[in-house]
Protein backbone atom coordinates (compact mmCIF):
# COMPACT_ATOMS: atom_id res chain seq x y z
CA UNK A 1 0.00 0.00 0.00
CA UNK A 2 1.36 3.43 -0.94
CA UNK A 3 1.56 6.29 1.53
CA UNK A 4 -1.27 7.98 -0.35
CA UNK A 5 -3.55 4.97 -0.16
CA UNK A 6 -3.39 4.91 3.63
CA UNK A 7 -6.42 6.26 5.50
CA UNK A 8 -6.21 9.82 6.76
CA UNK A 9 -5.79 10.07 10.52
CA UNK A 10 -8.95 12.11 11.08
CA UNK A 11 -9.04 15.86 10.50
CA UNK A 12 -11.93 17.91 9.16
CA UNK A 13 -10.13 19.71 6.34
CA UNK A 14 -9.78 18.62 2.74
CA UNK A 15 -6.05 18.95 2.17
CA UNK A 16 -4.62 20.08 -1.17
CA UNK A 17 -0.86 19.92 -1.65
CA UNK A 18 0.38 23.09 -3.36
CA UNK A 19 3.69 23.10 -5.25
CA UNK A 20 5.35 26.39 -6.19
CA UNK A 21 8.87 27.83 -6.68
CA UNK A 22 9.16 30.27 -3.79
CA UNK A 23 12.95 30.59 -3.49
CA UNK A 24 15.91 30.77 -5.87
CA UNK A 25 16.93 29.33 -8.21
CA UNK A 26 13.20 29.03 -8.85
CA UNK A 27 11.32 31.90 -10.38
CA UNK A 28 10.12 33.12 -7.00
CA UNK A 29 7.87 35.93 -8.23
CA UNK A 30 6.00 33.48 -10.46
CA UNK A 31 5.62 31.19 -7.46
CA UNK A 32 4.29 34.02 -5.31
CA UNK A 33 1.66 34.92 -7.91
CA UNK A 34 0.68 31.27 -8.35
CA UNK A 35 0.29 30.84 -4.59
CA UNK A 36 -1.65 34.10 -4.22
CA UNK A 37 -4.19 32.86 -6.76
CA UNK A 38 -4.53 29.50 -5.03
CA UNK A 39 -4.91 31.10 -1.59
CA UNK A 40 -7.60 33.49 -2.82
CA UNK A 41 -9.57 30.62 -4.35
CA UNK A 42 -9.30 28.56 -1.15
CA UNK A 43 -10.68 31.50 0.83
CA UNK A 44 -13.63 31.86 -1.53
CA UNK A 45 -14.33 28.12 -1.68
CA UNK A 46 -14.43 28.02 2.12
CA UNK A 47 -16.66 31.11 2.31
CA UNK A 48 -19.08 29.24 0.03
CA UNK A 49 -19.18 26.17 2.29
CA UNK A 50 -16.01 24.31 1.34
CA UNK A 51 -16.07 20.88 -0.27
CA UNK A 52 -18.87 18.59 0.94
CA UNK A 53 -19.18 20.84 3.98
CA UNK A 54 -15.51 20.56 4.85
CA UNK A 55 -13.01 23.44 4.65
CA UNK A 56 -10.19 23.28 2.13
CA UNK A 57 -6.63 23.75 3.39
CA UNK A 58 -3.49 24.26 1.31
CA UNK A 59 -0.35 22.44 2.39
CA UNK A 60 2.37 24.43 0.60
CA UNK A 61 5.79 23.13 -0.40
CA UNK A 62 8.54 25.16 -2.07
CA UNK A 63 10.06 23.34 -5.04
CA UNK A 64 12.79 25.96 -5.69
CA UNK A 65 12.80 24.75 -9.34
CA UNK A 66 14.36 21.44 -8.24
CA UNK A 67 12.77 18.25 -9.67
CA UNK A 68 14.15 16.06 -6.87
CA UNK A 69 12.80 18.43 -4.26
CA UNK A 70 9.41 18.27 -5.99
CA UNK A 71 9.46 14.46 -5.97
CA UNK A 72 10.22 14.46 -2.25
CA UNK A 73 7.44 16.98 -1.65
CA UNK A 74 4.92 14.79 -3.49
CA UNK A 75 5.91 11.80 -1.36
CA UNK A 76 5.61 13.85 1.81
CA UNK A 77 2.26 15.35 0.85
CA UNK A 78 0.89 11.92 -0.07
CA UNK A 79 1.91 10.71 3.37
CA UNK A 80 0.08 13.63 4.95
CA UNK A 81 -3.12 12.50 3.24
CA UNK A 82 -3.70 15.28 0.72
CA UNK A 83 -6.70 14.70 -1.52
CA UNK A 84 -4.92 16.14 -4.56
CA UNK A 85 -1.91 18.12 -5.75
CA UNK A 86 -1.98 21.55 -7.37
CA UNK A 87 0.37 24.05 -8.91
CA UNK A 88 3.96 24.33 -10.11
CA UNK A 89 5.35 26.76 -12.66
CA UNK A 90 8.57 25.20 -14.00
CA UNK A 91 7.94 22.53 -16.63
CA UNK A 92 10.80 20.19 -15.72
CA UNK A 93 9.73 20.30 -12.06
CA UNK A 94 6.07 19.71 -12.91
CA UNK A 95 7.08 16.71 -14.99
CA UNK A 96 8.84 15.17 -11.97
CA UNK A 97 5.82 15.89 -9.76
CA UNK A 98 3.43 14.43 -12.33
CA UNK A 99 5.44 11.22 -12.56
CA UNK A 100 5.30 10.68 -8.80
CA UNK A 101 1.60 11.61 -8.65
CA UNK A 102 0.86 9.07 -11.37
CA UNK A 103 2.88 6.38 -9.58
CA UNK A 104 1.06 7.06 -6.29
CA UNK A 105 -2.41 7.33 -7.84
CA UNK A 106 -2.72 10.90 -6.56
CA UNK A 107 -4.78 13.44 -8.58
CA UNK A 108 -2.65 16.36 -9.77
CA UNK A 109 -3.81 19.51 -11.57
CA UNK A 110 -0.81 21.28 -13.11
CA UNK A 111 -1.31 25.04 -13.17
CA UNK A 112 1.36 26.62 -15.38
CA UNK A 113 3.90 24.18 -16.82
CA UNK A 114 3.61 23.70 -20.59
CA UNK A 115 6.06 20.95 -21.58
CA UNK A 116 4.14 18.64 -23.95
CA UNK A 117 5.47 15.42 -22.41
CA UNK A 118 4.33 16.10 -18.85
CA UNK A 119 4.32 12.34 -18.24
CA UNK A 120 6.10 9.53 -20.08
CA UNK A 121 2.93 7.46 -20.39
CA UNK A 122 -0.79 8.29 -20.57
CA UNK A 123 -2.41 8.87 -17.19
CA UNK A 124 -5.89 9.65 -15.94
CA UNK A 125 -4.52 11.08 -12.70
CA UNK A 126 -2.96 14.24 -14.11
CA UNK A 127 -4.64 17.21 -15.81
CA UNK A 128 -3.31 20.56 -16.96
CA UNK A 129 -4.68 24.10 -17.30
CA UNK A 130 -1.89 25.77 -19.28
CA UNK A 131 -1.67 25.08 -23.03
CA UNK A 132 0.92 22.60 -24.32
CA UNK A 133 4.22 24.15 -25.35
CA UNK A 134 3.76 23.17 -28.99
CA UNK A 135 0.50 25.08 -29.29
CA UNK A 136 1.73 28.22 -27.55
CA UNK A 137 5.09 28.39 -29.27
CA UNK A 138 3.57 27.82 -32.69
CA UNK A 139 1.32 30.81 -32.02
CA UNK A 140 4.46 32.75 -31.18
CA UNK A 141 6.14 31.56 -34.40
CA UNK A 142 3.10 32.72 -36.39
CA UNK A 143 3.55 36.15 -34.84
CA UNK A 144 7.24 36.25 -35.84
CA UNK A 145 6.54 35.12 -39.39
CA UNK A 146 3.69 37.60 -39.74
CA UNK A 147 6.05 40.37 -38.65
CA UNK A 148 8.52 39.33 -41.37
CA UNK A 149 11.23 38.32 -38.92
CA UNK A 150 14.09 36.19 -40.18
CA UNK A 151 16.63 34.81 -39.69
CA UNK A 152 15.51 34.15 -36.11
CA UNK A 153 18.29 33.59 -33.58
CA UNK A 154 17.65 31.50 -30.49
CA UNK A 155 19.92 31.93 -27.46
CA UNK A 156 19.35 28.84 -25.34
CA UNK A 157 20.67 27.23 -22.18
CA UNK A 158 20.75 23.42 -21.77
CA UNK A 159 17.38 22.14 -20.55
CA UNK A 160 14.64 19.81 -21.72
CA UNK A 161 12.23 22.75 -21.79
CA UNK A 162 14.47 25.09 -23.80
CA UNK A 163 15.47 22.30 -26.19
CA UNK A 164 11.81 21.49 -26.81
CA UNK A 165 11.08 25.16 -27.49
CA UNK A 166 13.93 25.47 -29.99
CA UNK A 167 12.78 22.29 -31.77
CA UNK A 168 9.17 23.52 -32.02
CA UNK A 169 10.30 26.82 -33.52
CA UNK A 170 12.73 25.18 -35.93
CA UNK A 171 10.25 22.59 -37.19
CA UNK A 172 7.44 25.12 -37.55
CA UNK A 173 9.40 27.94 -39.16
CA UNK A 174 11.50 25.99 -41.69
CA UNK A 175 8.60 24.69 -43.86
CA UNK A 176 7.26 28.24 -44.00
CA UNK A 177 10.44 29.69 -45.45
CA UNK A 178 12.03 30.86 -42.22
CA UNK A 179 15.35 30.01 -40.63
CA UNK A 180 16.38 29.50 -37.00
CA UNK A 181 19.97 30.04 -35.86
CA UNK A 182 20.71 28.34 -32.52
CA UNK A 183 23.28 29.94 -30.20
CA UNK A 184 24.63 28.47 -26.95
CA UNK A 185 23.90 31.05 -24.26
CA UNK A 186 26.06 29.17 -21.78
CA UNK A 187 29.16 29.23 -23.98
CA UNK A 188 28.77 32.79 -25.33
CA UNK A 189 29.19 35.89 -23.17
CA UNK A 190 26.68 38.67 -24.00
CA UNK A 191 29.23 40.59 -26.11
CA UNK A 192 30.13 37.47 -28.11
CA UNK A 193 26.45 36.73 -28.55
CA UNK A 194 26.00 40.19 -30.08
CA UNK A 195 28.82 39.45 -32.52
CA UNK A 196 27.06 36.24 -33.59
CA UNK A 197 23.79 38.10 -34.11
CA UNK A 198 25.48 40.68 -36.28
CA UNK A 199 27.34 38.03 -38.26
CA UNK A 200 24.16 36.05 -38.99
CA UNK A 201 22.22 39.24 -39.76
CA UNK A 202 19.48 38.04 -37.42
CA UNK A 203 16.38 40.22 -37.20
CA UNK A 204 15.10 38.59 -33.99
CA UNK A 205 16.69 37.11 -30.89
CA UNK A 206 14.63 34.78 -28.70
CA UNK A 207 15.72 34.33 -25.09
CA UNK A 208 15.46 30.70 -24.07
CA UNK A 209 17.35 31.33 -20.87
CA UNK A 210 16.88 31.81 -17.15
CA UNK A 211 15.86 35.01 -15.40
CA UNK A 212 17.44 37.25 -14.20
CA UNK A 213 20.71 35.67 -15.39
CA UNK A 214 21.62 35.49 -18.17
CA UNK A 215 18.47 37.12 -19.61
CA UNK A 216 19.02 40.59 -18.15
CA UNK A 217 22.71 40.97 -19.20
CA UNK A 218 21.87 39.74 -22.70
CA UNK A 219 19.05 42.26 -23.12
CA UNK A 220 21.29 45.10 -21.95
CA UNK A 221 24.08 44.13 -24.34
CA UNK A 222 21.81 43.81 -27.36
CA UNK A 223 19.97 47.06 -26.62
CA UNK A 224 23.26 48.96 -26.37
CA UNK A 225 24.86 47.51 -29.51
CA UNK A 226 24.31 49.91 -32.44
CA UNK A 227 24.70 47.10 -34.96
CA UNK A 228 21.58 45.45 -33.52
CA UNK A 229 19.27 48.46 -33.36
CA UNK A 230 16.69 46.74 -35.59
CA UNK A 231 16.84 43.36 -33.84
CA UNK A 232 13.65 42.41 -32.02
CA UNK A 233 14.24 40.64 -28.70
CA UNK A 234 11.61 38.05 -27.78
CA UNK A 235 10.96 35.98 -24.67
CA UNK A 236 8.30 33.35 -25.43
CA UNK A 237 8.56 31.82 -21.94
CA UNK A 238 7.15 35.00 -20.38
CA UNK A 239 10.01 36.60 -18.46
CA UNK A 240 8.76 40.21 -19.07
CA UNK A 241 5.36 39.40 -17.50
CA UNK A 242 6.54 40.09 -13.97
CA UNK A 243 7.29 43.43 -12.33
CA UNK A 244 10.83 42.32 -11.47
CA UNK A 245 11.67 42.43 -15.20
CA UNK A 246 10.67 46.08 -15.49
CA UNK A 247 12.45 46.92 -12.23
CA UNK A 248 15.74 45.42 -13.43
CA UNK A 249 15.65 46.63 -17.03
CA UNK A 250 13.49 49.76 -17.06
CA UNK A 251 12.88 51.05 -20.59
CA UNK A 252 15.27 48.44 -22.02
CA UNK A 253 12.82 45.71 -20.96
CA UNK A 254 9.98 47.09 -23.09
CA UNK A 255 9.00 45.93 -26.61
CA UNK A 256 10.02 42.31 -25.88
CA UNK A 257 7.10 40.09 -26.96
CA UNK A 258 6.18 37.11 -24.80
CA UNK A 259 3.41 34.54 -24.40
CA UNK A 260 0.61 35.24 -21.95
CA UNK A 261 -2.38 33.02 -21.24
CA UNK A 262 -5.18 35.54 -20.84
CA UNK A 263 -8.25 36.24 -23.00
CA UNK A 264 -8.90 39.53 -24.76
CA UNK A 265 -11.48 40.29 -22.06
CA UNK A 266 -11.76 38.68 -18.66
CA UNK A 267 -15.12 37.31 -17.59
CA UNK A 268 -16.98 39.13 -14.79
CA UNK A 269 -15.48 36.53 -12.44
CA UNK A 270 -12.03 37.29 -13.84
CA UNK A 271 -12.49 41.02 -13.32
CA UNK A 272 -13.52 40.48 -9.71
CA UNK A 273 -10.70 38.03 -9.03
CA UNK A 274 -8.21 40.36 -10.72
CA UNK A 275 -9.18 43.18 -8.36
CA UNK A 276 -8.81 40.91 -5.34
CA UNK A 277 -5.44 39.63 -6.54
CA UNK A 278 -4.22 43.17 -7.18
CA UNK A 279 -5.00 44.03 -3.56
CA UNK A 280 -3.43 40.82 -2.26
CA UNK A 281 -0.22 41.18 -4.31
CA UNK A 282 0.06 45.00 -4.15
CA UNK A 283 0.83 44.88 -7.89
CA UNK A 284 -0.81 43.89 -11.16
CA UNK A 285 -1.58 40.15 -11.13
CA UNK A 286 0.11 38.07 -13.81
CA UNK A 287 -1.64 35.36 -15.82
CA UNK A 288 0.05 32.91 -13.43
CA UNK A 289 -2.03 34.27 -10.54
CA UNK A 290 -5.21 33.60 -12.53
CA UNK A 291 -3.95 30.09 -13.28
CA UNK A 292 -3.49 29.56 -9.55
CA UNK A 293 -7.05 30.67 -8.80
CA UNK A 294 -8.53 28.51 -11.54
CA UNK A 295 -6.54 25.50 -10.32
CA UNK A 296 -8.16 25.47 -6.90
CA UNK A 297 -11.62 26.30 -8.30
CA UNK A 298 -11.36 23.29 -10.63
CA UNK A 299 -9.96 20.97 -7.97
CA UNK A 300 -12.72 21.90 -5.52
CA UNK A 301 -15.34 20.94 -8.11
CA UNK A 302 -13.47 17.76 -9.05
CA UNK A 303 -13.30 16.69 -5.40
CA UNK A 304 -16.98 17.46 -4.85
CA UNK A 305 -18.00 15.22 -7.75
CA UNK A 306 -15.38 12.59 -6.88
CA UNK A 307 -16.27 12.15 -3.24
CA UNK A 308 -13.98 14.25 -1.04
CA UNK A 309 -14.95 12.22 2.02
CA UNK A 310 -13.16 9.13 0.74
CA UNK A 311 -9.57 8.26 1.55
CA UNK A 312 -9.02 8.22 -2.22
CA UNK A 313 -11.35 10.62 -4.10
CA UNK A 314 -12.30 9.30 -7.53
CA UNK A 315 -11.44 12.35 -9.63
CA UNK A 316 -12.81 12.03 -13.15
CA UNK A 317 -11.46 14.93 -15.19
CA UNK A 318 -13.89 14.23 -18.04
CA UNK A 319 -16.81 15.19 -15.77
CA UNK A 320 -15.37 18.52 -14.59
CA UNK A 321 -16.80 21.73 -15.99
CA UNK A 322 -16.00 25.03 -14.29
CA UNK A 323 -16.45 28.67 -15.20
CA UNK A 324 -12.93 29.97 -14.59
CA UNK A 325 -11.48 33.44 -14.64
CA UNK A 326 -10.33 33.01 -18.26
CA UNK A 327 -13.14 30.95 -19.74
CA UNK A 328 -15.14 27.77 -19.33
CA UNK A 329 -12.81 24.95 -18.32
CA UNK A 330 -13.33 21.40 -19.58
CA UNK A 331 -10.74 18.68 -20.02
CA UNK A 332 -10.21 16.34 -22.94
CA UNK A 333 -7.57 14.11 -24.48
CA UNK A 334 -5.64 15.82 -27.27
CA UNK A 335 -3.19 14.26 -29.75
CA UNK A 336 0.33 13.60 -28.44
CA UNK A 337 -0.54 14.86 -24.92
CA UNK A 338 -0.46 12.20 -22.19
CA UNK A 339 -2.56 14.05 -19.58
CA UNK A 340 -6.05 15.51 -19.46
CA UNK A 341 -5.80 18.93 -21.10
CA UNK A 342 -7.83 22.14 -21.08
CA UNK A 343 -7.85 22.72 -24.83
CA UNK A 344 -9.46 26.16 -24.60
CA UNK A 345 -6.73 28.01 -22.73
CA UNK A 346 -6.38 31.50 -24.29
CA UNK A 347 -3.05 32.55 -25.81
CA UNK A 348 -1.73 36.04 -26.50
CA UNK A 349 1.56 37.52 -27.63
CA UNK A 350 2.07 40.76 -25.71
CA UNK A 351 4.85 43.18 -24.78
CA UNK A 352 5.46 46.11 -22.48
CA UNK A 353 4.63 49.43 -24.13
CA UNK A 354 7.87 51.43 -24.71
CA UNK A 355 6.02 54.66 -23.94
CA UNK A 356 4.64 53.21 -20.68
CA UNK A 357 6.50 50.04 -19.58
CA UNK A 358 3.91 49.31 -16.90
CA UNK A 359 1.26 48.78 -19.59
CA UNK A 360 0.96 45.72 -21.83
CA UNK A 361 0.15 45.75 -25.55
CA UNK A 362 -1.57 42.79 -27.18
CA UNK A 363 0.26 42.09 -30.45
CA UNK A 364 -1.23 38.76 -31.56
CA UNK A 365 -3.90 36.31 -30.40
CA UNK A 366 -4.64 32.70 -31.18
Amino acid sequence: MTAYAAERAGGASVLIGALAPLTRPGWAQAGQHLLAGMELAVSEVNDAGGVAGRPVELVVRDTAADPRRAEAAVEELAGLGVAALAGEYHSVVARAAAARAHALGLPYLCSSAVLDALTEEPTDRVARLSPPQTRGWQVYADFLLGAGRGPIAVAAEPSVYWAAGARILREYVAPRGGAVVELDARALAPAALCDELAGHRATALLLLVGHPDPAVPIVRSVRRDRRLAEVMIGAPAGQPEFAEWATLLGDEGAAIPFLRYLPERLSPLGVRVGAALRERLAEEPSFVAFEGYDTVAVLAEALRTGGAGRARPAVDWSRVTVDGTRGRIRFSHTPDISVWQWAGAPIQVVDRDPSEPGRFRVLHTD
